[in-house]
């Protein structure tokens, strides 16, 4: 049976974890409605509880607005990360304890029978696309960190330390701030692509290539994420960032792990994952 032929399962893993504060200001959630599939996870700011209040809007708008209308396409990824910004400039407005409340969001929309995917984000939640192996795409941080990056004012490898690492560039809780970046198009699903949506208290703690090297040993999404939990859990320390993390798996074991461990250089190389 070819690719196209094979029906394919998604599976999901959700991980949120307090870290080394005192509350867990990131929010997760997912739905799936009339087959199609919707992952989203936030990372919230503000004094006063602000950024726990900012994520749970931001994620409740998201729910309630693609349960209302259900579908994959970029249009559609931007649209929901509109209504999460609205949602809580609204809250705001209303509870001038939490003015000064902000979020980041990442979106990831899936049709499996169809073979789309769509997504949208806003600050420095990530999102990766792994893809036989390799990674095939991640989204670009919107922070004051990624333009010295891209500027060439800062290396990769003294990212970790810089100072102003959080500062972000584009949030949702303000009209002047909300800058989200989508997708150009839906992309292609193939069995075995994995993917992972998380937050910066999570993938500050994980290389790139840890990423993807990881998945050759896990079994499960599950095990994936917590394996690479195990990798960091132990450099944790008071006043360590929360961290949160959504693996969605498409496609059975075979094919999201040990084609991963057993796919030649050439091959992740094939084709366009759009």
């Amino acid at each position: 049976m070819n690719d196209v032929e094979a029906a394919f399962e998604v599976r999901v893993s959700v991980l949120s974890r307090v870290g080394g504060r005192e509350r867990n200001e990131d929010a997760c959630g997912y739905c799936s409605v009339r087959g199609l599939g919707c992952y989203m996870l936030a990372d919230g700011a503000g004094g006063h509880g602000g950024g726990d209040v900012a994520s749970r809007v931001a994620i409740q708008a998201v729910l309630d607005d693609f349960t209302r209308a259900p579908e994959v396409s970029a249009h559609r990824a931007g649209a929901l990360a509109a209504a999460a910004n609205d949602a809580v400039i609204a809250r705001q407005r209303v509870d001038a304890s939490v003015a000064d409340m902000r979020s980041t969001l990442v979106v990831l929309l899936l049709d499996a029978p169809g073979r789309r995917a769509s997504w949208a984000h806003v600050g420095d939640s990530r999102l990766y696309l792994f893809r036989q192996g390799r990674l095939a795409q991640r989204t670009r941080d919107h922070s004051l960190l990624q333009n010295l990056i891209d500027a060439g004012m800062l290396s990769d490898s003294a990212a970790a330390g810089a100072p102003h690492r959080a500062v972000l560039t584009a949030s949702l809780g303000g009209e002047d701030s909300f800058f989200p970046t989508t997708d150009e198009g839906a992309a292609t699903l193939r069995r075995g692509d994995a993917f992972l949506l998380c937050s910066d208290g999570f993938w500050d703690w994980v290389e790139d290539a840890t990423l993807a090297r990881s998945l050759e040993h896990a079994v499960e999404p599950d095990q994936w994420l917590l394996g690479l939990e195990r990798g960091f859990r132990d450099r944790l320390r008071p006043g360590s960032d929360n961290y949160s993390a959504i693996a969605v798996w498409c496609g059975d074991q075979d094919m999201t792990t040990r084609l991963y461990a057993a796919a030649p250089p050439a091959a992740a190389n094939e084709g366009d994952p759009r």
